[in-house]
């Protein structure tokens, strides 16, 4: 007799765009998955990696039971005691021989997706009072980052496009269409993007290669990779030199910079920068007076944007010319979300912080600053191989696939294998935690709850969607928060079976006591017993996100936003359209918005000296974004790597000409730092002098447990970065604009 269905809602936890999902499940079985239609964000949208999310689901390479690796580098199931003695027999001998700094933990793209490994792994890397931490964030994302902190306050104080209302949207170095959003939450965005020209509006696209959303746009300029700094610094000049700089009445009290901006910009007319980045004169100078001239526009940069030479540079003018044409914190510009579950963003007195220290200490072998607490992931195999005092001898990873997303994985790979003591909580046996001494397996999403606490700070509209597991534990399965906090036991010297329960219990009363602190918080001056009283009996994740929606700017009194409210509301609750927040979203120490931030100003001279070092001709190096792909840990699924292969290198045809390549035949790219070859796909979509390779490839190491992905292996596009070559004032890596050669590689005879 077939089993009964059942329909379960919930939200979409494989990349940013937080789109809701409706499940059918008939016993254990997800049948169907299709779009939410009734969802208050998405509408009904989906895509195709939403679509599979069953499939990762059953995917039989998933670890379901913890996993110990053998001296011959295989790996036998054990169970979770004998997982966790082991663990904590080899972490307090490295701690006795080595001390704390000998330790190092890497947190990767799908953690910020997950509500229990974005609660309780920070609890676990406090616990491990290591310097050496490290993320994705240095990898993609902290130029933008940095560049809010030190203009806005925090590192959470990122502006975003309000889609719907604006009338002008330029984009650089991102792909909406694609992405659904970076650092700007947004299903749909391919209707949302046509809503602009559906208004009259406009949307132009700066970008090397002629993206999904290129095509979609009304104007598309090809740009030289890492010449946005340039464009942008060229917009800003014009804007002064027009008189066309106007931030508006609603920011002028509450600026402070502008005339070193003015004069930072001089050097950098239209008629300097055009042979550097590509883009006519007449054309910077014509864009420059469209944005000051529609009403409301917005200035957008992504990926493209941060992972080159200038990225806190080109972050930073986004929202300098965002501010100089007086839609910033306007409706239709680019505003503050206002995060329901409270955030950095939104605690503590209004319009004045601390700011924002960063550089407080630096890698160990190179000399890199910290920001934010982590030091550049490219630096991790560095500190791992060099010997001496503070020497990386234990790692735990979470969600993380550095050996694929970072520059040089082989060597990464090569000092992996040296260490003490790895431990990887994971849902895969990949190309990084084959290397791990433990793998801890994290439950399937559909096992877990969710909330997306770090996506809704970005998200173009203020809603917030809770969902409860749609499936089971299996039996004997821990959760992810529950792994992270026997972990944290280990850490802090309560042994292998440290009581879980204990731990939650602290975190939750520190979660309240700050809260009771904060100014000017719905619970300031509130008794913290008090306050988790109002959660009742819930425990893990629940227990704190209600506490944060609580908390949080649309918590407090018998209306607030809880917990209760969101599960009875499995659609979400949309919470309007953005608002303006300025001054209370500023966290400077002036409580102004910093247009000429110190740090920042003394950069740039370097793009100054880019700029008077001429053109340059030579074959550059860009990545891509792909609708079907999230990075490395996408690639296992049937459904998102059938069809046509997709880790091609682009060549615009003239470059093939000249290089006697040809489409569809193999071709070899070359750098300083390594070689790889894979098929050509000859297209005009490339600017001449420019190539594209995807990121996320290169499944065909040994002890990857990965079968799908190994019968689409790809390359590694990363093994031609250089994990020397980062972003100046972040120690981003750099992975846009690297120099390469490309040959054919058919073979001769």
């Amino acid at each position: 007799m077939p089993a009964e269905t059942t329909t379960a809602i919930r939200t979409c936890p494989l990349c940013e765009a937080t789109c809701g999902l409706e499940l059918t499940i008939a016993g254990d079985r997800i049948v169907k998955v299709r779009g939410d239609a009734d969802d208050v964000f998405s509408k009904g949208f989906i895509c195709p990696k939403g679509a599979s999310i069953a499939e990762l689901h059953d995917d039989p390479d998933r670890v379901r039971a913890p996993l110990l690796r053998r001296p011959d580098g295989g790996f036998d199931e054990v169970s979770w005691d004998e997982a966790f003695a082991f663990i904590d027999e080899r972490f307090r001998a490295v701690e006795a021989e080595h001390g704390r700094q000998a330790f190092g933990a890497y947190v990767g793209n799908p953690a910020a997706h997950a509500l229990g490994a974005l609660l309780y792994g920070r609890v676990l890397l406090k616990a491990l009072g290591t310097r050496n931490v490290f993320s994705a964030s240095t990898v993609d994302q902290m130029p933008k980052q940095l560049s809010a902190a030190l203009m806005f306050g925090t590192g959470l104080s990122v502006p975003v496009p309000d889609l719907d209302r604006t009338m002008h949207l330029l984009v650089l170095g991102a792909d909406p269409l694609v992405s659904n959003g970076s650092l700007m939450t947004s299903p749909d965005a391919r209707g949302r993007l046509r809503g602009i020209r559906a208004r009259g509006g406009k949307l132009v696209v700066v970008d090397p290669r002629r993206s999904r959303t290129a095509r979609e746009a009304d104007e598309h300029h090809f740009i030289r990779p890492g010449g946005d700094a340039l464009l942008l610094m060229a917009i800003v000049h014009t804007l002064f030199d027009e008189d066309l700089a106007n931030p508006g009445a609603h920011l002028a009290p509450h600026l402070s910079g502008l005339d070193e901006v003015r004069e930072l910009a001089d050097p950098f007319s239209p008629e300097a920068v055009a042979g550097r980045t590509g883009i006519a004169a007449p054309e910077i100078r014509r864009m420059a007076r469209e944005l000051a001239g529609s009403s409301p526009a917005a200035v957008y940069g992504r990926i493209g944007t941060t992972t080159q030479a200038f990225g806190t540079l080109a972050s930073w003018l986004i929202d300098v010319i965002n501010v100089l044409i007086g839609d910033l914190d306007r409706p239709g510009g680019a505003m503050f979300t206002t995060p329901v579950a409270g955030s950095s963003n939104t605690a503590g007195t209004p319009g004045r912080g601390r700011g924002t220290d960063v550089h407080r200490w630096s890698s160990r072998v190179g000399g890199r600053g910290e920001v934010f607490g982590e030091l550049p992931a490219a630096c991790l195999a560095e500190e791992i191989e060099t010997p001496g005092e503070g020497r990386i001898r234990a790692l735990f990873t979470i969600a993380g696939n550095p050996v694929l997303s970072t520059p040089n994985g082989d060597r990464l790979a090569d000092a992996l294998d040296t260490l003490d003591l790895m431990v990887s909580v994971d849902l895969y046996r990949n190309e990084t935690t084959r290397h791990a001494h433990v793998i801890l397996p994290s439950p399937s999403p559909l096992e877990r709850s969710h909330y997306d606490v770090a996506l809704y700070a970005f998200a173009v509209r203020n809603v917030a969607n809770y969902s409860p597991p749609a499936l089971p534990l299996r039996e004997g399965a821990l959760d992810e928060w529950q792994i992270l906090l026997r972990l944290t036991g280990i850490v802090t010297g309560q042994g292998p079976d440290a009581d879980v329960a204990a731990i939650d219990a602290f975190v939750a009363g520190e979660f309240a006591r700050r809260a009771t602190v904060t100014a000017s918080g719905p619970a300031e001056g509130r008794d913290p017993q008090d306050l988790l009283a109002d959660v009742g009996d819930r425990v893990g994740p629940e227990r704190l996100l209600d506490l944060m929606l609580r908390t949080g700017p649309f918590g407090g009194g018998t209306e607030g936003v809880t917990l209760a409210k969101l599960e009875a509301a499995p659609h979400g609750l949309d919470l309007g359209p953005l608002q303006s927040r300025i001054p209370e979203v500023l966290r400077t120490a002036s409580g102004t918005i910093e247009l000429a931030p110190p740090l920042i100003a003394s950069d740039v001279p370097r793009l100054q000296a880019h700029l008077d070092a001429g053109d340059d001709d030579g074959l550059v190096l860009i990545g891509r974004r792909q609708l079907r792909s999230n990075n490395s840990w996408m690639h296992n699924l049937p459904k998102l790597v059938s069809g046509p292969e997709r880790c091609t290198v682009l060549v615009h045809p003239l470059d093939a000409e000249r290089l006697g390549i040809a489409d569809g035949e193999p071709a070899a790219v070359s750098s300083a730092h390594g070689r790889i070859e894979l098929t050509a796909q000859v297209t005009d979509d490339m600017m001449p002098g420019v190539v594209s390779i995807p990121h996320g490839w290169g499944h065909d190491l040994d002890g990857a447990a990965l079968d799908v992905a190994r019968e689409h292996a790809g390359v590694n596009v990363n093994l031609l970065g250089d994990a020397g070559t980062l972003e100046a004032l972040t120690g981003n890596a750099v992975l846009n604009g690297i120099p390469v050669a490309v040959a054919s590689a058919v073979p001769v005879g």
